[in-house]
């Protein structure tokens, strides 16, 4: 399996319940780290809400990780409903942050499973999903004199190329689609050293 679904751009929604306000806020991602990133944004920029509550999902298959907080709601009304959407759509590689502003009536655990989950429903709704592929970065070194026979296999496997440095030493970095990788190394470790 080498495609996967996740969202194309920055999402929004909202939901509103006896005075409570849920913000939601989709994202496409590709790291743990970008993720902490964009989290830590939204406490400095909603410094005054309540709650930051999130899911994360990045990966596929066996190397899928995944992470929900509720960030001081009761255990499980906040995270594993915005989790339960992100899987119910079948997407990865995506965040999705739910703020709440308090309204000053409790919701109730089933209240606020209710709102964390339609408050993510309508950031994905707003969102558009596509299908990205898996893909593995590829980076082959190699002699000057081999630069003839690395772009021909470069042409004809068409990996897209993210970085060329033609010194003494050659190196081209790309990325090439998951089921293809195969080919591509095993052709350009003739001319090469693939890493």
């Amino acid at each position: 399996m080498d495609e996967y679904l996740t969202i194309e751009n920055i999402s929004e929604g909202i939901y509103k319940e006896k005075g409570s306000k849920f913000l939601a806020f989709a994202h496409p991602v590709m790291s743990i780290e970008e993720i902490k990133e964009i989290i830590d944004g939204y406490k400095k920029e909603y410094f005054d809400a309540r709650h930051h509550c999130y899911a994360w999902r990045l990966g596929i298959g066996n190397e899928e990780s995944f992470r929900a907080n509720d960030d001081g709601e009761p255990s499980g009304t906040a995270g594993k409903p915005i989790y339960g959407q992100i899987l119910s759509n079948n997407l990865t590689n995506i965040l999705v942050v739910v703020i709440r502003y308090f309204g000053g009536i409790k919701l109730g655990t089933s209240g606020l499973i209710y709102a964390y989950k339609t408050a993510t429903t309508d950031a994905l709704s707003q969102a558009t999903i596509i299908t990205r592929l898996v893909e593995d970065r590829v980076t082959v070194r190699f002699a000057y004199e081999s630069m003839n026979d690395i772009m021909r296999i470069i042409k004809e496997e068409n990996p897209r190329i993210i970085n060329q440095d033609f010194d003494l030493m050659c190196s081209i970095s790309m990325y090439q689609r998951r089921n293809c990788v195969g080919s591509l190394i095993e052709r350009l470790s003739k001319f090469g050293e693939v890493v």
